[in-house]
């Protein structure tokens, strides 16, 4: 069972070795992705042609390998989030976080409520299709699901602390291609402004 185990691991900052899926769907990407060593699989939806009925498909086979498994919706949009969460993601990567008010509603469109208004469907894949007291249910969901915000924006690095700062939101995550893009200096990833930036959302 990996339900729970994103949330310990978003809440230490030993690095965790991992690694995006954006081209291969085969029913043993799990498996493989588990005997070369992954301590999680991150499912892009947003650089990939993965669509929802591939992301039903891909998170049973990280299911049955036993392997956390991050899901990197398209954009912000509470279908793209609820959706992904229904279907059984536990972290959830957004991108383009800019603003502590964008993080909130992130965490809005994420969460039962009362942390948010997420519409109720249970015994589905979220919760393994089993029966249970209702309410335990929505508790267990708002804590497992670990949301991940993506700061990719000069905006994101100036509200970093204030995103961080939101309720909800587990970890920042760096989206160093697009950060130095949107800071007009594409790939210089030893640029001293893009270490500096870098620093100003995880100090050392």
């Amino acid at each position: 069972m990996t339900q729970n185990i994103m949330k310990e691991m978003a809440q230490t900052r030993r690095a965790k070795l991992g690694t995006f899926l954006v081209e291969f769907n085969t029913p043993g990407i799990g498996q493989i992705m588990k005997a070369a060593g992954c301590e999680y699989v991150l499912l892009d939806m947003e650089h990939s042609g993965f669509n929802f009925e591939s992301l039903k498909s891909m998170l049973r086979y990280m299911q049955s390998a036993e392997l956390p498994t991050i899901v990197r919706v398209p954009s912000r949009n509470y279908n793209h989030i609820a959706r992904a969460l229904d279907m059984g993601a536990e972290g959830l990567m957004l991108p383009m976080v800019s603003s502590g008010e964008e993080a909130a509603q992130i965490v809005a469109h994420a969460k039962y409520p009362s942390q948010g208004h997420r519409g109720v469907a249970l015994q589905v894949a979220h919760d393994r299709y089993l029966p249970g007291p209702v309410l335990k249910k929505l508790r267990d969901a708002n804590k497992r699901t670990t949301i991940f915000a993506q700061i990719e924006t000069p905006d994101g690095v100036a509200n970093a602390d204030e995103i961080a700062g939101v309720k909800g939101i587990d970890c920042l995550w760096v989206g160093h291609f697009d950060l130095s893009a949107s800071m007009g200096i594409a790939g210089q990833f030893d640029h001293p402004d893009f270490i500096a930036a870098v620093d100003l959302i995880s100090p050392t």
